[in-house]
């Protein structure tokens, strides 16, 4: 049997990881993989997760089965940050756990395909694994363009791809700190967005992989928030792996928000909780567990939200100082001073990047992707002055 299997190509961001490991330059710089960094180049582990992982060590006592839906406490807790005060919208909304947030996409594509989705509309460039996924399922999808050459968003092909998607398809949208452009949506674009979905129907898919990253926890939510206001029906994928530093722990959670309560979203959760009992039965319980615990805390919460706000200020400051730098070889980088999050897309070719990880140890994506919290005051130079060696 293991000889029809067809090779597959490895994950280039993984093969990344490994050349730059291999790589035994002192200065070489990583802007491929997807996590967050210190000024001093590391990806620590909130002092908040620590202080609620000790009170689990001191208190836990049980490692039994939760179920399918996970730790209904971490969902729960989760709701007033991504929804606002009325976080079940009149009891419209209800939750489930997932394997990080990749597993609350797998969901709820998973979920909209069984209930009749016939095609699924996304921007590119997006995060590779969306296509992925799309594809194991084996949905029928179409392309639409997400970002302007200018680093902005391209608002008139997002309008025009939920105008022209019917009431039994679905658009997927990043709910902020697209990844991998950077490029949000402002607040006049978001309510364009919301009105687009009302006069075609379709059905909002939103993914929000990184709240708190570009402006702030309520700033970050507040597209998604404007989008449910207006419509009946929208799945909400979130990850806590990137606002909490729990990237190992696989810490997620899927959302249905149904036209109305009760036996609706009763249905929609008993096909939900099916889906990931053949998919992964149920969802590891530490991270969650921790997040539940901070979020139940208010010291506990003070403490992540400034850890939160550290982690974001430092982005910021990499923005601004290359998009201070204006110009580095024939790359314009003051658009990445309006971006959000970790990411942004420069228009460089594959060549290109080749040259920087060779001539530079310069580590990046060939797609023109980097993780600007790969960045330092200490490194930052050497990048500018990098990339306009080879693309001046």
């Amino acid at each position: 049997m293991l000889n029809r299997l067809a090779p597959q190509s490895p994950d280039a961001l993984l093969a990344l990881i490994k050349l730059h490991a291999a790589d035994e330059r002192a200065d070489k710089v990583d802007l491929g993989v997807g996590v967050y960094r210190t000024g001093q180049g590391a990806t620590p582990v909130f002092g908040a997760i620590k202080a609620a992982e000790q009170r689990l060590v001191d208190t836990q006592d049980s490692k039994s089965y939760l179920g399918p839906e996970g730790d209904m406490g971490f969902v729960n807790a989760l709701m007033p940050y991504i929804f606002g005060e009325d976080a079940t919208m009149g009891g419209r909304i209800q939750g489930m756990q997932t394997p990080g947030g990749t597993g609350a996409v797998r969901l709820a594509l998973a979920l909209a395909s069984k209930a009749g989705m016939t095609r699924l509309y996304m921007g590119t460039p997006s995060w590779p694994n969306h296509a992925q996924i799309i594809g194991d399922l084996d949905l029928e999808w179409s392309a639409f363009d997400h970002a302007n050459p200018d680093g902005t968003a391209n608002l008139d092909a997002v309008l025009a791809a939920i105008r022209g998607a019917g009431p039994d398809e679905g658009v997927l949208l990043h709910g902020c700190c697209h990844n991998p452009t950077g490029i949000d949506y402002s607040a006049d674009d978001w309510a364009a967005i919301g009105d687009a979905f009302v006069e075609s129907g379709a059905f909002p898919i939103i993914d929000t992989a990184y709240q708190g990253l570009g402006h702030g926890m309520e700033e970050d939510a507040a597209g998604l928030r404007s989008v449910l206001a207006k419509v009946p029906e929208a799945f909400i994928a979130y990850s806590c792996d990137k606002n909490f530093g729990l990237y190992r722990d696989r810490v997620g959670a899927f959302y249905v928000m149904a036209a109305e309560g009760g036996d609706v979203l009763d249905t929609a959760f008993s096909n939900a909780n099916a889906l990931a009992r053949a998919s992964w039965s149920m969802p590891p319980d530490h991270g969650a567990a921790a997040v539940r615990m901070i979020l139940r805390d208010r010291d506990l919460t003070a403490q992540w939200q400034d850890e939160l706000d550290q982690m974001r200020t430092r982005m910021r400051q990499v923005r601004e100082r290359l998009a201070a730098a204006g110009t580095a070889g024939s790359v314009d980088l003051t658009p990445l001073g309006g971006q959000n999050g970790l990411f942004s897309v420069l228009p460089v070719s594959k060549e290109q990047v080749a040259a920087l990880r060779d001539k530079h140890g310069v580590y990046m994506a060939g797609s023109g992707r980097i993780n600007v919290a790969g960045l330092t005051m200490d490194n930052i130079d050497k990048f500018i002055d990098a990339l306009a060696d080879v693309t001046g």
